[in-house]
């Protein structure tokens, strides 16, 4: 699975299209072994940059994150670490970034980079970038927020997830709707176009939508 064919909004409420100011974006704080996985982190932090759109993530200076905050900060972007203390005095935060926000808990940077961001990405990454991203898209299933959520699937790195996300609508386990909000495309510009063109979730597990 490639880029997501659906029109942005066809299982949400349509609007009025959105600005998005600050942007959260999770993804590997280590390279992987393809050099296109950090030439699309790259790309990703320089098409921010040019669109006048401030980087939120998680503040290191390794793998993946580094790569897209180093582009940002080239292009004359704004880029936001936010860091838990302990990752701090482990020395990997990035010096260079135009704020870094150091926080108690990995529970406490997730709420702020939440908090902080109007719309939220997902690059290629390990664990941590999955936990982080599912954990924000359950929020939206959930009415917590109205934010829309987007994957940037380089070279089909996220397909099998895709594929596993679509089994879970099939056993009944996921609605085709929270996972058909899900934004999917290769294309950085395209991604960001149809994060702001994005209506709001109108269908929530369990709970009416937040107030």
């Amino acid at each position: 699975m490639s880029a997501d064919p659906r029109p942005a909004g066809d299982v949400c409420s349509p609007g009025t299209a959105r600005v998005i100011r600050r942007l959260c974006v999770f993804c590997g704080s280590s390279s992987g072994l393809r050099p296109e996985y950090d030439a699309a982190a790259a790309q990703f932090g320089r098409t921010l940059a040019r669109r006048g759109i401030a980087l939120v993530y998680g503040g290191a200076r390794v793998g993946l994150m580094r790569a897209l905050a180093d582009a940002v900060l080239h292009g004359g972007g704004h880029a936001i670490g936010v860091m838990p203390e302990l990752l701090v005095h482990r020395e990997i935060a990035h010096s260079g970034l135009t704020e870094l926000r150091v926080v108690g808990s990995m529970h406490e940077r997730k709420a702020t980079m939440a908090e902080l961001a109007d719309a939220f990405v997902l690059l290629p990454g390990g664990f941590g970038s999955w936990e982080e991203f599912c954990e924000i898209v359950t929020w939206a299933h959930l009415g917590i927020h109205t934010k829309p959520c987007g994957l940037l699937n380089v070279s089909n790195y996220y397909s099998s997830l895709l594929a596993l996300a679509e089994h879970a609508v099939a056993e009944g386990f996921v609605r085709a709707t929270h996972q058909q909000a899900i934004i999917v495309e290769e294309d950085p510009d395209r991604l960001l176009d149809r994060l702001n063109e994005a209506g709001t979730l109108t269908e929530y597990k369990w709970t009416e939508p937040a107030t």
